[in-house]
């Protein structure tokens, strides 16, 4: 493969040698668009519209499209795309994803893409990872497309619906993929179809596509109401479990479960699982006065006892979470950001609340929910870009469809990667570690510091303390300092360690930040924040206070800059931003972002990745034959290991993490297109009752099913009516047919009846009584009644549904255990509780509009559950406790302006 490759090129390289001649019109555009006035350049809008009506396609007016937007950027923005960035634009709107380096102005390619698909009119949306980037960049990239006769929307949290309605009515939409999912799910509860905001899915570029549709797929998104489940039981299963003994399976342990085993029960950390003993579940017999466990009426004491094990045995605080405010808050493994409003499921979360000694949630039932698979397959055509993508290249195909291109860059990378070091012990690992910090300081190198916890993160932290080295922390425990931190990581000699450094959004600058250092000095000199935001903005205003406030920021930005540049130089000749991760990351994609933060834009700089056998990926996955030869060499634990062998090790421990993650999310996506192939019926069928079809027909239709229904469950299996269940009959028809006491079995002659006579007369019968209902209410009350009911019936059966989806999910598993594939059961079943699901509809609907009476009528349609709430995960959760905004914190600066701390100055007696 390497060999061809050489010849030949790798596959991005081949791709791009198509995309050259596409490349080569557009810059022979350039001197073209130069000539045209600003009228005439935003006149190509409608001139390209004009030409797609009469037929051509969008790929005929790529090169002039491109040119345009090249034009108006520079025009604009005072920016103009290179060539690389023309290839990435080509690739977007190919329907690809562009990998292409930090640093290497994305936001400013998918202007490309964005307009030329904009002028079809359908609507583009560029989905980014929180609300900051989306405004950010709609606001800065907005002016291209204004200047160019495009509108630009913005959905973030906190709008109405009259604001995302015209948000999304836009040509090109910018928001997150949490806003666009939730929207989409809210679309599909609401009763009248002018509530509804999105207009359809069209085309989608994914900003950081790689942390989007994979990190972030292991969760759905979710929208909940009030659920009724009590929360003693998690208090009494963490009681339970406390009392119990624990035992720790390594790689060389025998994992059968013995009778006779010391302990209640048994953490496997590489297969992730916590699992009682024959002597723990003798235990939890007695203690929940059961006679046996596994008897299906125990079975949700069973499932406590499990998640409380889980909770204890394999979930620890300050690596997978934290506890702040009186909650537990997940950590997300790849940003290092605390998680708010995100969830672990299935009662999971709640274990760890009872474990903590915090208050335990009460668990919500779910009236909506979409995977971010699902929901990102809608699109007619999607696209994304990312600095890393090429090692998550297959789930990319398999799932999406979607084939990566790597980018070259604009300027050479010259980052130095060294080898990694590999130590005995980590007590070793460490003190290279801190060695390296240490020298790199003294000659005025900025370093970055990677780790994969928070617990290392402070550890290092205290050896850094007693060395005196200055240095800053970025952790979910801090992030609330994150842009400063970032900011200035590339001053001479700046030490920062970062857990996590995937999506943040900003890049490391050698030699500082200067607008993060002019909106510095523009808070001391008492500008408020308001203020300071808008002079950065990129909204046209006359307002006089943010012009002065632009004024002042450009006036301190030219001064800081002349700073940082001088400052840039000195950094340069230390050899640039260092990078130091202190552990691989299960996934390479997560240590190349690390290694990616240096060498931006051709600077220098150098990458060094320690290692020692004890971490958690060589210890569980890692091979026995490497800790065998070390230990054989007899190496001392300062003396570092470079070896091909283990550097390979390393990587095919990766690889085999990335497969069993990539296959997990797989199996969610498996069972997640089961119920999204009945979302799609449901959400079609709500639509075409929203638009206002007239569904007496359907109405019809369905008093047909019930009638073969009621005749195949009661007359079918004999043909003579006298053996027929007549008594069953009756409570049947007049249950949901006809009025109480309308149906008689002496009008019936048995001499001459058949079933498929008797089917007919139902039938008459119920259309009869259907006519009545309509004459008796008039037919648009009629229609109107149609489709209120069947709205609520469907909203009501399908969260019931979703719920049973749900609990059928979790015990299918069990299923393998008899040699059957418990997808395949999913699927069989599912679509039988679907069928089952459709005829209680029916049932519900017919009953209700043959039955209801004039004084009774209600046409006003109601939405069936409101709202709690929509997160991303799979658990309830609070809205976040939050600082009141006028209250200050003990250790923040006075507001009377002395400079002391609060609890120093007018808060001392407080």
């Amino acid at each position: 493969m390497k060999l061809l490759e050489k010849i030949f090129g790798t596959y991005s390289e081949r791709e791009i040698r198509k995309i050259e001649p596409i490349i080569d019109r557009i810059e022979a555009l350039e001197s073209e668009m130069q000539k045209l006035s600003d009228a005439e350049l935003r006149a190509k809008t409608p001139y390209f519209k004009k030409r797609l009506q009469d037929g051509e396609t969008l790929d005929d007016i790529l090169p002039e499209a491109f040119a345009v937007v090249r034009e108006a950027s520079k025009r604009v923005l005072g920016l103009r795309h290179y060539r690389v960035q023309l290839i990435g634009g080509v690739v977007l709107h190919q329907g690809r994803i562009a990998e292409m380096k930090t640093g290497e102005g994305k936001t400013l390619v998918a202007t490309l893409p964005v307009y030329l698909n904009a002028l079809e009119g359908k609507g583009v949306h560029v989905v980014t990872v929180n609300d900051y980037l989306a405004k950010r960049d709609a606001e800065w990239m907005g002016k291209v497309y204004q200047f160019l006769g495009m509108s630009v929307g913005v959905i973030v949290h906190g709008l109405d619906s009259n604001e995302r309605r015209k948000a999304y009515a836009c040509d090109i939409t910018y928001g997150t993929n949490n806003e666009f999912g939730f929207d989409y799910l809210r679309d599909n509860m609401v009763v009248y179809l002018e509530d509804m905001v999105q207009r359809g899915h069209n085309f989608a570029i994914v900003d950081e596509v790689d942390s989007i549709l994979i990190d972030e797929a292991r969760t759905p998104l979710i929208i909940s109401g009030i659920g009724d489940k009590s929360t003693d039981l998690y208090y009494k299963a963490d009681t339970f479990v406390r009392r119990l003994k624990k035992k720790v399976f390594t790689e060389t342990d025998d994992k059968t479960l013995d009778d006779d085993i010391d302990a209640d029960y048994i953490v496997d950390e590489k297969a992730h699982t916590a699992t009682l003993t024959a002597r723990g579940v003798a235990k939890a017999e007695e203690f929940f006065h059961i006679d046996n466990l596994s008897d299906i009426e125990n079975m949700a004491i069973s499932h406590h006892i499990n998640q409380a094990l889980k909770a204890h045995g394999l979930m620890k605080r300050d690596v997978d979470y934290v506890v702040k405010d009186g909650e537990v808050i997940i950590v997300d493994e790849f940003t290092g950001r605390l998680m708010y409003g995100r969830r672990y499921s299935d009662g999971l979360h709640q274990a760890i609340e009872a474990k903590e000694g915090v208050t335990v949630e009460k668990e919500s039932k779910t009236l909506a929910t979409i995977t971010f698979q699902n929901y990102f397959r809608l699109y007619k055509k999607l696209s994304g870009m990312t600095g890393t993508a090429l090692t998550e290249e297959q789930e990319f195909r398999d799932i999406y469809n979607l084939d990566v291109v790597a980018i070259p860059t604009n300027l050479p990378v010259i980052r130095i990667d060294h080898p990694d070091v590999v130590y005995k012990t980590k007590e070793a690992k460490f003190r290279a570690v801190i060695r390296d910090i240490e020298e790199s300081h003294k000659k005025g190198q900025p370093v970055l510091v990677g780790t994969i916890s928070i617990e290392t993160s402070e550890y290092l932290s205290q050896l850094l303390k007693r060395r005196g080295i200055p240095h800053n922390v970025l952790n979910a425990k801090y992030h609330e300092k994150e842009a400063e931190i970032i900011a200035q990581a590339g001053k001479l000699g700046a030490v920062t360690i970062a857990t996590n450094m995937a999506g943040r959004g900003t890049d490391i600058m050698l030699g500082g930040n200067p607008e993060f250092l002019a909106k510095q000095e523009m808070r001391k000199m008492g500008f408020d924040e308001h203020l300071i935001n808008m002079a950065t903005s990129f909204n046209d205003t006359d307002d006089e206070q943010i012009l002065k406030a632009r004024e002042v920021f450009k006036e301190l930005y030219g001064k800081f800059k002349k700073q940082t540049d001088e400052e840039k130089e000195k950094v340069i000749a230390a050899g640039g931003l260092k990078i130091i991760g202190t552990e691989r990351h299960e996934s390479r994609r997560i240590d190349n972002q690390l290694r990616g933060r240096a060498g931006r834009q051709g600077d220098p700089g150098e990458s060094r990745f320690y290692i020692s056998l004890e971490d958690d990926l060589m210890r569980l996955f890692g091979s026995d034959r490497i800790t065998g030869m070390v230990e054989m060499l007899g190496l001392e634990d300062d003396q570092p290991i470079e070896h091909k062998m283990l550097s390979n090790a390393i990587e095919n421990a990766q690889k085999k993490i990335e497969g069993i993650n990539f296959n997990r999310r797989k199996n969610v996506l498996q069972y997640d297109d089961v119920l999204n192939q009945q979302r799609e019926v449901i959400y079609r069928e709500r639509l075409r009752v929203l638009q206002g079809e007239n569904l007496k027909e359907n109405f019809l239709k369905m008093i047909e099913g019930i009638i073969d229904r009621c005749v195949n469950l009661y007359c079918s299996e004999n043909p003579y009516p006298e053996n027929w269940d007549w008594n069953g009959i009756k409570a049947y028809v007049e249950d949901i047919l006809l009025p109480k006491g309308s149906f008689d079995q002496k009008e019936f002659d048995p001499e001459s009846l058949t079933v498929e006579k008797f089917r007919n007369i139902l039938y008459e019968k119920a259309v009869q009584r259907y006519n009545e209902q309509e004459e008796a209410f008039g037919s648009e009350i009629m229609r109107l009644l149609e489709r209120r009911i069947l709205l609520k019936n469907v909203d009501e059966k399908w969260m019931d549904h979703i719920d049973a989806m749900e609990q059928l999910k979790y015990g299918i598993g069990l299923r393998a255990y008899g040699q059957k594939d418990p997808i395949v059961e999913y699927r069989m079943e599912g679509s039988e509780m679907f069928e089952e699901m459709i005829r209680s509809i029916q049932e519900d609907s017919i009953k209700e509009l043959m039955h209801i009476k004039k004084e009774n009528i209600v046409v006003q349609r109601t939405q069936v559950a409101q709202p709690i709430e929509a997160r991303h995960g799979e658990e309830p959760v609070k809205t976040p406790k939050k600082r009141a905004a006028d209250k200050v914190g003990r250790n923040d600066p006075c507001p009377c302006g002395s400079g002391k701390k609060y609890k120093k100055c007018c808060g001392a007696n407080s």
